[in-house]
């Protein structure tokens, strides 16, 4: 499959702004402008909530593509955590999920990691795992364990 330009894929600046461009996406259900975040590296890898291990950019475009298919994802990133390098950039994000029902619209909480690399062509997205949440905001004191055992 041909690769595509697209006007993320001319986004420059930090693994910040390629978050921004991310989400911005997201939320106008652009699949040309969320591909162009991503990096072109076969290894590329998505994992939503509930859902299987997706590699490359086609299984990872073909994903979105279908859930584009029912509207733009109204997704706000929030409490941002970061773990930076000169070439790599971990972003641990709570989802802001809004989702419109027949009571009106509802508000859900995602867990999602975002890895972004320094490439040839400037930092961009190499994996989305997000994780189910909740239906409301979680209290990061009481709701997260600061250890796993």
């Amino acid at each position: 499959m041909p690769k595509t330009s697209s006007p993320a894929a001319t986004v420059t600046g930090s693994a910040d702004d390629i978050e921004a461009a991310f989400y911005e996406a997201l939320q106008r259900g652009d699949i040309e402008a969320l591909m162009g975040c991503w990096s072109d590296d076969d290894e590329v890898f998505c994992v939503h909530p509930g859902g299987p291990r997706l590699v490359g950019q086609v299984a990872i475009r073909a994903a979105f593509e279908q859930m584009f298919g029912n509207g733009a994802i109204h997704a706000t990133p929030a409490r941002v955590r970061k773990v930076e390098s000169i070439a790599s950039a971990v972003h641990n994000v709570l989802e802001r999920i809004e989702v419109l029902t027949s009571e009106g619209p509802r508000h859900a909480f995602v867990l999602a990691t975002n890895v972004y690399h320094k490439t040839p062509h400037g930092w961009r997205m190499v994996a989305h795992h997000a994780s189910p949440g909740s239906a409301h905001a979680p209290d990061d004191a009481n709701e997260f364990p600061q250890t796993l055992h």
